[in-house]
């Protein structure tokens, strides 16, 4: 299980809920500087750069938003990436577990195929849930905050109405097929990579079950994960990003990617992309770990006779 030593006692699901809710927000309040870089990386390229502003590189990225926009932008849509990460995590990593369980019918030692099973499954219901968020959340970072540019929204609940308003709730599911994608492709790949490096670790003796045992484990997870959701995140920045119209579908926002920029677009901001989840793993990881123990030892002493 992750995060769990095989003598442990099972965490009660809204414990596991809880604590994957709020390592997530930590991990995010962290690393969201480089997701809003990898952002704009992302759809650098599908339209004409506003008052002649490129990026080049994720530290080029981040030291002209500080220049041009202030510090502050680095942060644009951190307030709905929280409510994603509450809604998101709690789901997607919360309830791992217990799926794959289910799944081997109460055994343990799943094989590698029940966990990717048990990690899209995740990895699709969450996005179901939580994509208006998301939307809210993409759309915040790659607005540009420069006088004389217009601004498509002021604050997150003024977003979520102005979307419902001028795009219905199609408009807040936008982009749903792309992102339950990318989110099944890096839930099954993040969890299932973390597990398995972390047995083969401690099955080899290389490591005891602590931090540096996460660290590795969460790190090769995250270089695992980007490679492989790469294109399909940049599919979903760019379609849910758009205005209505630009594109037909996401496999027409794929396409003219292909056909106007080549291949390589689809792995546009795949530095900050690296940077962002490996290190989002690695705190988020430690974070659940520790939020779960104590919430545990807490819920002993509540529970405790007195």
């Amino acid at each position: 299980m992750v995060g769990l030593k095989p003598s442990d006692v099972p965490p009660p699901l809204g414990v596991k809920m809880a604590s994957a809710g709020a390592a997530a927000c930590i991990a995010d309040i962290v690393t969201f500087p480089l997701d809003t870089a990898k952002v704009r990386l992302q759809i650098q390229g599908e339209k004409t750069a506003v008052g002649g502003i490129r990026y080049r590189g994720v530290f080029g990225t981040i030291t002209t938003m500080i220049r041009t926009e202030g510090p502050r932008s680095l942060y644009n849509g951190l307030v709905a990436g929280l409510q994603r990460q509450l809604c998101f995590a709690s789901i997607r990593i919360g309830l791992y577990d217990n799926v794959k369980s289910f799944y081997t019918g109460g055994k343990d030692n799943a094989n590698v195929f029940i966990r990717i099973l048990a990690g899209c499954t995740t990895g699709a219901m969450a996005v179901s849930f939580a994509q208006p968020t998301d939307v809210v959340k993409v759309r915040f970072q790659a607005q540009m905050n420069l006088d004389g540019v217009a601004r498509r929204y002021t604050g997150t609940m003024q977003a979520y109405r102005h979307i419902f308003q001028n795009e219905g709730l199609r408009g807040l599911w936008k982009g749903t097929l792309p992102n339950i994608t990318r989110n099944a492709l890096v839930n099954c790949t993040e969890l299932v990579t973390y597990d398995l490096i972390k047995e083969a670790i401690l099955r080899h003796n290389l490591l005891s079950d602590n931090l540096p045992c996460h660290f590795v484990s969460a790190f090769g997870a995250g270089f695992v994960t980007t490679v492989i959701a790469s294109p399909v995140d940049v599919v979903k920045t760019r379609y849910m990003n758009s205005p209505p119209g630009q594109y037909k579908s996401a496999i027409n926002c794929a396409w003219t990617m292909m056909t106007k920029e080549g291949p390589t677009a689809f792995y546009k901001g795949f530095v900050p992309s690296f940077l962002r989840l490996g290190s989002w793993n690695v705190v988020m990881f430690v974070s659940f770990e520790q939020i779960k123990r104590a919430m545990m030892v807490t819920k002993k002493k509540i529970e405790a006779p007195n």
